[in-house]
């Protein structure tokens, strides 16, 4: 089923055109009958009019529903059927509103509302899912209790809040703390569940389960600790405490989203919740750790306190980014998560502000919802709430979240609730602050200095290009974190935030004997570009002694990219200083080793490529490829003599652990070895991979040996060890696509996409090959086009199945106008391709429109 409005342009939504509900829903009963191909759906609500509404008109969204009955108090009613749902003449005095509707949950391969995945009933109403299950006031600002009933054969039938009943063939839940329709959950099935419990700081005991399919019970050890660690650290550093008696989790096979937060009852895309040492790797187990954590964190910062209307869902999901960040800095490395967050924000939010999906953190105008769940309202938003913390300090920020909790808990609020918050808390006047709210790009800070009689003087000059539809921009606020070295390396004035609030403004430093060495936008500060003018000796000077662990990556990450850029524009030898430098810090064993694999980790192709874009040139996918092979061929060749102790030290021996030491250790151990396959042919890794009794290490192993095309007969192998694991596989499916040389990744994609074992419906499969391929960024921009060609194919082929994923992967398509005018009009041809599709949705029209016309 497709709800889209074929090659019309589709309805826009204002932010100014907002007018609250006329109504208040008092309560909602549902009842469910379950069954495949035709799902029954009674809805009970209580409706009383508003005295002081601006629209008294009666409107319930409803898509893809058959409308049985309709009643007002027990008196059967004719509702009209219109675009978008259903209207209909109701008292202006309190009523009872029910419906009777049929859906076909078997059928709807959106993902969106109810649906079936692997003979399972499931639901995903964020954002707009609910009015795929019965006819509702379908907007975030609508907020009620919800009483449900599910009959039916399944074994387990689940819904949010508490359970109030159960018998042969039915189950009964109650939620009491009002919520939105999208934090509606339904899941039925056959499951087992992996128990625990938590007590909370007032001695309530909460019941916790994690709901699985049989054979999964295995793995899901890991994400109870995680789930408890986050419910103990939300009391600790915010002093929130659950507030139900019972915390379900459900693993899913079919996804769109990496899990939901509904209110008791959080639905996980399965390969965020299980994990066990011999199918996960490091980073699956951090991830899971991660995603649990934040959905955890949404019942208060989104469920309790959720957001007015769609424009403000920042609101939410940069807040809650911003904690689970920092609860991952907490239990890992504070410094190492920082660098990792920074590396997301630049590959995935600064192309999107700088191309043609720009929007706000809070954007004005929308087509569809689903395209907003952007990095710029996540990551970006994040990033807002940590300048906001930095710039009023950590008590302040605390102050202010106590009383947002206080004032707004059962609120559906905006960005302006929010920041008035905080005004009221510091005494800061924040409409300035606000335009990081309301303003799309990236700024940029040119920096310039001084220094004559022990004054130094930095000059820092804001601007941000303008992006689509904001022509004008005023300067922001921007917090920059600044600290000061001697030339022989110590630390003479520390870290100190400087606020710049003009377009240009000098800060002085006072008292110093020497003309010092600058650490600017210190634990990146703000997300912003800085412009200085600077030498690769600078650069090298703070790689070795800055006393800020993100800028000391940074000076190696600025230096990594000046060398590939005089690689790839003058076919420049690796610089030597800089080989030398690397290896200094590799063979520094008092070195965190998970800052050592990180600044061992070169920059990405396309970053280099963004890079040359910006200086003016016009990169060259093939030349940015060669001189990545050329560099760490270089680089192998000069840690020669130092590579097997290196591997020797850094190998963790003992069962597996999932902690920060162990993860740190075996990813500079995984860096070392693809370093060392590319002398030895692959005799390490080949050992490696024959001995390795975790994922983290056979799936190093095999990437390494694959890379140095020395892996065909591990590949085999692997495959046929995990076949019918289907997360592992995703794994397998990816490799062999980012492994595969420029020439023949397209052909590879391609043949994948017949495998038997590949199918577009199930969202991780298909994001495991075709973002696989548009992630090797020399193979999907190889000059024959066959990249976009499949790409474009792809999406044709899945968008009268599941829009989100199809418009999600669009973005793929963002950074077009950065290459030269033949690969520009190949994609051209491919977007136009796709936009002339018929029946297109109209989730993916958007986006291909946003690009085209840009």
């Amino acid at each position: 089923m497709n709800d889209a409005a074929p090659n019309a342009a589709p309805q826009t939504f204002y932010l100014k055109d907002y007018k609250p509900f006329g109504y208040e829903v008092e309560s909602v009963k549902l009842t469910f009958q379950l069954s495949p191909n035709a799902t029954k759906v009674h809805s009970a609500i209580r409706f009383t009019p508003k005295a002081d509404a601006e629209d008294n008109r009666f409107f319930l969204h409803g898509e893809q529903l058959s409308l049985i009955s309709a009643k007002i108090d027990g008196t059967p009613v004719t509702a009209r059927l219109v675009d978008g749902g259903l209207e209909c003449d109701v008292p202006r005095t309190s009523f009872l509103w029910e419906a009777e509707v049929e859906i076909d949950p078997a059928a709807n391969t959106a993902l969106e509302g109810l649906y079936m995945s692997n003979g399972m009933y499931c639901t995903q109403c964020e954002a707009e899912g609910f009015r795929k299950i019965t006819y509702y006031p379908d907007r975030p600002d609508v907020m009620s209790t919800f009483t449900v009933r599910i009959e039916g054969d399944e074994p387990v039938m689940l819904s949010n809040g508490n359970p109030t009943g159960a018998g042969e063939g039915w189950a009964e839940w109650h939620d009491p703390w009002p919520k939105p329709a999208y934090l509606f959950a339904l899941v039925a099935g056959d499951l087992v569940n992996h128990p625990g419990s938590f007590t909370t700081k007032s001695g309530k005991e909460v019941e916790l389960n994690i709901w699985v399919r049989p054979g999964d019970e295995g793995k899901c050890a890991f994400g109870m600790e995680a789930l408890k660690k986050s419910m103990k650290w939300d009391e600790d550093v915010y002093g929130l405490e659950y507030d139900l008696d019972l915390f379900n989790i459900v693993a899913v096979d079919d996804f769109n989203m990496g899990a939901m937060e509904n209110k008791g009852l959080n639905i996980f895309n399965s390969s965020c919740v299980l994990a066990s040492p011999e199918t996960s790797t490091d980073a699956n187990f951090e991830r899971i750790e991660a995603i649990i954590a934040h959905e955890y964190f949404h019942n208060w910062t989104g469920n309790r306190i959720t957001c007015r209307d769609w424009f403000q869902l920042c609101l939410k999901e940069g807040l809650t980014v911003f904690r689970d960040a920092q609860f991952t800095a907490d239990m890992r490395s504070e410094p190492v998560k920082r660098i990792e967050d920074v590396i997301a924000l630049r590959a995935r939010q600064f192309p999107e502000d700088g191309g043609p999906l720009a929007h706000p953190p809070r954007p004005e105008e929308f087509q569809e919802i689903n395209n907003f769940y952007t990095a710029t309202v996540y990551e970006k938003g994040a990033e807002v709430i940590g300048m906001l913390k930095r710039l009023v300090g950590d008590d302040n920020y605390y102050k202010a979240l106590n009383l947002y909790f206080e004032r707004h808990d059962g609120q559906a609020c905006t960005i302006e609730d929010w920041l008035k918050v905080f005004e009221d808390a510091t005494g800061r006047d924040l409409s300035q602050f606000k335009l990081w709210y309301s303003q799309a790009g990236t700024p940029r800070v040119k920096v310039s200095e001084e220094y004559a009689d022990g004054t130094y003087t930095l000059t820092f000059e804001q601007s941000t290009p303008p992006p689509p539809g904001q022509p004008e921009k005023a300067p922001r606020v921007i917090p920059i974190a600044v600290g000061l070295l001697s030339p022989n390396g110590d630390e003479v004035r520390a870290t100190e935030v400087l606020e710049l609030t003009e377009a240009k403004q000098s800060f002085t430093f006072d008292g110093l004997a020497s003309k010092p060495v600058p650490s600017i936008l210190r634990e990146f500060s703000a997300p912003v570009i800085l412009e200085r003018e600077t030498t690769n000796s600078e650069r090298a000077f703070l790689l070795a002694h800055d006393t800020d662990p993100f800028n000391r990556w940074e000076a190696g990450n600025a230096l990594a990219k000046e060398v590939r850029v005089a690689m790839v524009l003058d076919g420049a030898a690796p610089d030597a200083a800089y080989l030398d430098a690397l290896e200094k810090l590799v063979r520094d064993d008092e070195q965190d080793p998970a800052f050592r694999a990180l600044v061992l980790s070169p920059p990405s192709q396309s970053d280099i490529a963004q890079t040359l874009h910006e200086r003016g040139h016009t990169p060259d996918p093939q030349k940015i490829y060669d001189a990545a092979e050329t560099f760490t061929q270089t680089l192998a060749q000069q840690l020669e003599t130092s590579l097997p102790r290196l591997y020797a030290a850094t190998t963790v021996e003992g069962p597996y652990v999932p902690d920060a030491d162990g993860a740190g250790k075996r990813a500079l151990n995984s860096r070392i070895l693809s370093l060392l396959t590319r002398l030895d042919g692959g005799e390490q890794a080949a050992r490696q991979y024959a001995s390795a009794d975790n994922m983290t290490q056979q799936y190093a192993a095999l990437a390494a040996l694959m890379k140095a095309e020395k892996g065909e007969a591990q590949s085999k192998a692997f495959f046929e060890q995990w076949q019918d694991d289907r997360l592992v596989m995703d794994k397998w499916f990816a490799l062999q696509i980012a492994c595969a040389a420029p020439e023949t990744t397209a052909a590879t994609a391609k043949e994948l996409t017949q495998h038997p074992l590949f199918s577009m419906k199930n969202p991780n499969r298909f994001r495991a090959v075709m973002g696989a391929l548009a992630g090797n960024h020399a193979g999907f921009h190889h000059a024959s086009g066959a990249g976009y060609q499949l790409l474009a194919e792809n999406l044709i082929a899945l968008d009268s199945v599941n829009p989100q994923t199809t418009a999600r992967m669009c973005a793929a398509f963002q950074t077009w106008k950065r290459y030269d005018s033949k690969r520009q009009a190949q994609i051209q041809t491919e977007l136009e391709r796709i936009l002339a599709t018929s029946d297109l949705s109209r989730d993916t029209h958007e986006m291909v429109s946003r690009m085209l016309s840009a």
